[in-house]
């Protein structure tokens, strides 16, 4: 029991000193070149996981590509996703306003040139689009969550389209990304889930309460958008994401 309070202990100050590196990073980052700071980003993420003691599992069913210029759309499970994805294959994201508010995390994302949106006006949403749309002609990799929130990973998802629109817009490709956390005996890990009104600091000691988990990454089929309209291609990510764990559960 003292073992386990110790090392503890030592992950939650390991964590607390790895985010006030990033904090000291995000004061320089807007100075950094876009590649550079893509590498800072993926750099800073990875170590995150170590820390937290994620193991991570990426299966590229037909082909891991780090091509820019893409839509990236996921499942959304926790707050930790984004660094997940960072790890992999960073990104610029697309947040909900209310996450620039976060206790530190929430300056950071906004340093790291975060794009956030507040989904209760329609004009702002179209605000966001236009953003997220020139970021894809630029050749930029822009990341979204189209349910909305997160969810414990257990029920099927429901994309929304909206976002989608901006693939179409600046003609890139879309690329669905499901993720899932599992416990060491590797059945699904619900204390990662960020939901309902749990505060990033309650989700952040509850996920430190877990010794080792891991995350599992798949790239599906990237999604051409020329010639479609943005509900088949919501519709076509939704149903690959949902097929994965319809065929874990199997």
């Amino acid at each position: 029991m003292e073992t386990q309070r110790l090392t503890l202990a030592i992950r939650t100050i390991r964590v607390l000193l790895h985010i006030a590196y990033g904090l000291a990073l995000g004061f320089v980052f807007p100075a950094f070149g876009g590649a550079r700071q893509l590498r800072i980003m993926q750099s800073w993420s990875r170590q995150l996981l170590s820390i937290l003691n994620v193991h991570m599992r990426v299966h590229a069913q037909h082909g891991l590509e780090h091509s820019a210029g893409q839509l990236i759309v996921a499942n959304h499970i926790s707050w930790l996703d984004i660094f997940v994805i960072n790890a992999i294959t960073p990104a610029r994201f697309v947040a909900k306003s209310e996450v620039a508010a976060w206790p530190l995390i929430g300056w950071m994302v906004r340093r790291s040139g975060t794009l956030f949106i507040r989904r209760e006006y329609r004009r702002d949403t179209s605000r966001a689009n236009q953003m997220v749309t020139n970021c894809l002609r630029g050749g930029e990799r822009v990341a979204v969550f189209p349910q909305g929130t997160s969810t414990n990973g257990a029920e099927p998802v429901h994309f929304h389209s909206a976002m989608v629109q901006t693939a179409i817009d600046a003609q890139c490709m879309v690329q669905p990304l499901h993720i899932r956390y599992l416990d060491v005996a590797g059945r699904a890990l619900t204390e990662v889930a960020f939901t309902g009104d749990m505060t990033f600091a309650a989700s952040l000691w509850q996920i430190l309460c877990v010794p080792r988990f891991s995350v599992a990454v798949t790239y599906l089929p990237k999604l051409d958008c020329i010639g479609s309209t943005r509900r088949k291609i919501a519709r076509a990510a939704q149903t690959a994401v949902n097929a994965i764990d319809a065929a874990q559960a199997a």
